[in-house]
């Protein structure tokens, strides 16, 4: 899906092209965003903005979209944007903006924050699998390659049979926040044959290679993806991964 496989995870009102483009020695993939799409995803938006979160809130999400991809173009990464909504539609358009440009679309069923799980996205779909299926499903029906941005450790759902049945909706990757249970990542790479990006506590040469031990196809870094350090080594451990596998 890219090289080299690591990939900068989305800092919501922070992971514009500016950022990927500081990055873009080191990674293979930017999933820029997250942004929100429908109405309702936009008025949690504003009101965690009051609270002082950063956001993204430009007046056409989807034109923001197609403008930072556009402003890509000219970098050898693989753009990904995340996205947040409770309707379809707007999903349906944004993954066509992402098709056209050989961006992925990533569906955040992540976000943990109280006012967007009100609005029936983030964290709440992985309670409402039938919902988060019917966007999988509505994205990959325009072409575009679909990731969903995942969380462990959320009361009552089963990951790795949940990334089982996003592949079978269409989903071409799963992003997976470890949270502190890093061993589910072995689950989800036996469960499914979706393009397994693993993340949260990607620091360095070390941690990025236990993801890859445990069956990753690629790590993500977060909040450390501004410090070049990090991502030379994160770099480092996805060349060293692939020259293992290369020698089995």
């Amino acid at each position: 899906m890219f090289r080299p496989r690591v990939a900068l995870a989305s800092l919501s009102g922070e992971a514009d092209v500016g950022w990927a483009r500081d990055a873009g020695a080191y990674v293979g993939c930017a999933f820029l965003g997250g942004i929100a799409l429908d109405e309702s995803t936009r008025e949690a938006a504003r009101e965690m903005v009051d609270r002082n979160r950063s956001e993204f809130l430009p007046a056409d999400p989807v034109s923001f979209i197609d403008d930072q991809l556009r402003a890509l173009a000219d970098i050898p990464l693989r753009p990904g944007f995340n996205v947040r909504s409770a309707t379809l539609p707007p999903i349906e358009r944004a993954a066509t903006v992402c098709r056209d440009h050989g961006a992925i679309i990533e569906l955040n069923a992540h976000c943990r924050q109280a006012e967007m799980c009100a609005a029936g996205a983030g964290e709440s779909l992985l309670w409402n699998p039938e919902r988060l299926v019917e966007q999988v499903d509505a994205a990959a029906a325009t072409g575009a390659d679909v990731s969903v941005k995942l969380r462990a450790e959320v009361d009552g759902v089963e990951l790795p049979a949940l990334c089982s049945r996003l592949e079978s909706a269409g989903a071409a990757a799963v992003h997976v926040d470890a949270m502190d249970s890093e061993a589910i990542v072995r689950d989800i790479a036996a469960a499914t044959d979706a393009f397994l990006v693993a993340n949260n506590g990607v620091q360095g040469h070390e941690t990025a290679t236990e993801y890859f031990e445990y069956g990753a196809n690629a790590v993500s870094v977060g909040r450390a993806s501004d410090d070049t350090d990090v991502l030379r080594a994160v770099h480092g451990a996805a060349a060293d991964s692939i020259a293992r596998e290369a020698k089995r």
